[in-house]
């Protein structure tokens, strides 16, 4: 008979081996730790994101900040990357908004953030669906622009600054906005990071490079480089219908801020101080003689068909500049009773104003205050905005001495159709006016010319972009900057510009490769529920 066990003594079945096989109990510190993983690194991804943007000539970040975010997605179920979507949106929109605060405080800048980033997180919950479908990372990237689409919609005829794209104003996928336009371009950047993503987990879950699903990965990965290369013969600088000499006034204003408008006189006169020092510039042959002129957004907030000294201000520069100008003014209809109008005025040197055209895209909370009874509840600065604008309806180009050129101003740059109805009306250069005065010098206005960069390349068209606190710039239908100013300074820019008329395949398709890319994204989305209903069964 075999001697009794005691406490002291382990029972005859209790080797080391069996206490081998119980797998040790992580630590709650551990377990927090792994938890913390997925969100901090899906964080991570959005401030890799934003770091990808101008003025950082960092647009190479871009695939491996959705490379982090592919790898954060992967496998989660919808509500966990609805989640794990909100934080990357939250580190992306909070540090490229933050000029949105500039002048108002912290409380428009941290809600535009939070409901812009609501969007982030709905591609985060359907780039999580579709994260186990084989070719995952071609999915994923439709989910995406599908969800820039409806950003660039919905709500208050939508807000698409910060698409991927505008953060692309040079690089390797740069020439894809001339195929497809910013979709495109914003699609190739993206499937280039999920691909990254799926060939390093494929390769550390299988050890082999040669594996058929490794391959596929990279081949996804590689393939929207490659594209990039493929579109650059569409990428041209030639001067089609010649050239023309144009001139950017930069007018600057006495002080920066929203006090702006009560400066109105003065911001005026500034421009045509500048105007006046360019044409004696010409007549001393220190400048050549424009064809052009240019003038930003809000150059004359003063209506000059209502205030006499005004019409007379700009009627003296154009004589003394001797060429057509295109003068930002706010104007009020019906002897001023009327809704005012954000309206570009082509000012010619003998008959004065002679057409004009009103921007279309108009301004939440800036040019319009939506719900005003609503918001004036969380904010009295609701009422900075007076009155309200009305949009403009139609495209109109200038026949400027025998250009046309296509004002698209200042926040239109962000919206594909406002630039593209006038290239297709006629326009053989883009005019961006605008007014960043109230934004201080934060990066708001290196955001907004990256955006006029890609529509150079998009369109095949030179773009001039007169601001009235700057950045000034001269950009050539590649995308490059041929000549800038420095912000808060008064400056003019003149420079030969290629005048072009051929339309890029990106024009003439329109809104077709958008919505070929929320299809796709449709496509995935439906063959996830059908796997996950035949998976119940």
């Amino acid at each position: 008979m075999s001697a009794p066990t005691t406490l002291d003594e382990p029972a005859p079945d209790s080797g080391p081996e069996q206490f081998a096989q119980q797998p040790a109990v992580p630590s709650r510190g551990r377990r927090l730790a792994r938890a913390l993983v997925r969100p901090a690194v899906a964080a991570l991804s959005g401030l890799l994101l934003y770091a990808s943007f101008p003025p950082r000539p960092l647009w190479w970040l871009a695939p491996f900040a959705f490379a982090a975010l592919g790898y954060t997605l992967y496998g989660r179920r919808a509500r966990a990357g609805f989640g794990l979507g909100y934080l990357a949106g939250l580190g992306y929109l909070l540090p490229l908004l933050v000029w949105t605060g500039v002048e108002v405080g912290p409380g428009p800048w941290l809600g535009l953030a939070a409901v812009e980033a609501l969007f982030i997180a709905a591609a985060g919950a359907g780039i999580a669906y579709v994260s186990r479908l084989p070719l995952a990372p071609l999915w994923a990237a439709g989910v995406w622009i599908a969800v820039e689409a409806a950003r660039a919609r919905v709500p208050f005829g939508g807000f698409p600054w910060g698409k991927v794209a505008f953060g692309q104003p040079e690089g390797v996928f740069l020439p894809l906005a001339a195929v497809g336009g910013t979709p495109l371009l914003g699609f190739a950047v993206v499937l280039c990071g999920f691909g990254i993503a799926e060939a390093v987990r494929r390769w550390a879950t299988l050890r082999s490079v040669l594996n058929r699903r490794v391959a596929t990965a990279a081949v996804l990965a590689v393939a929207p480089v490659a594209a990039g290369f493929a579109a650059l013969p569409l990428v041209d600088t030639g001067a089609q219908d010649g050239t023309a000499t144009v001139a950017l006034i930069q007018g600057n204003v006495p002080r920066m801020g929203l006090d702006f408008a009560t400066q109105r006189r003065a911001v005026l006169d500034h421009h045509v101080r500048a105007t006046l020092k360019l044409a004696a510039d010409v007549k001393a042959g220190r400048a050549a003689q424009p064809d052009l002129v240019l003038w930003p957004e809000n150059s004359s907030d003063i209506d000059p068909y209502l205030n006499a000294d005004a019409y007379d201000a700009i009627d003296k520069a154009a004589k003394a500049i001797k060429a057509p100008i295109s003068v930002g003014a706010v104007v009020t209809p019906d002897n001023g009773k009327g809704a005012p109008l954000n309206q570009q005025i082509l000012w010619d040197p003998v008959k004065g104003p002679v057409d004009t055209y009103n921007k279309r895209q108009l301004q939440p909370f800036g040019e319009y205050m939506p719900y005003r009874s609503f918001f004036r509840l969380f904010s009295s600065d609701v009422d900075l905005v007076r009155q309200d604008f009305v949009p403009g309806h139609k495209a109109a180009d200038f026949d400027m001495r025998g250009t046309k050129v296509g004002p698209v101003t200042c926040y239109e740059a962000a919206f594909d159709w406002a630039v593209r109805d006038q290239v297709k009306a006629g326009a053989q250069i883009i005019s961006v006016p605008s007014n960043n005065a109230t934004f201080d010098r934060s990066e708001m206005t290196y955001q907004q010319l990256a955006m006029s960069r890609v529509r150079a390349v998009e369109h095949s068209r030179a773009v001039m972009v007169p601001v009235t606190t700057g950045v000034s710039a001269v950009i050539r239908p590649d995308g490059s900057v041929a000549q800038k100013t420095k912000m808060f300074t008064a400056d003019a820019l003149v420079a030969e510009v290629p005048k072009r008329s051929s339309l890029t395949p990106a024009t003439r398709l329109g809104t077709l490769p958008e919505w070929l890319l929320v299809a796709l994204a449709a496509g995935g989305i439906g063959w996830a529920v059908t796997r996950t209903v035949k998976t119940r069964r």
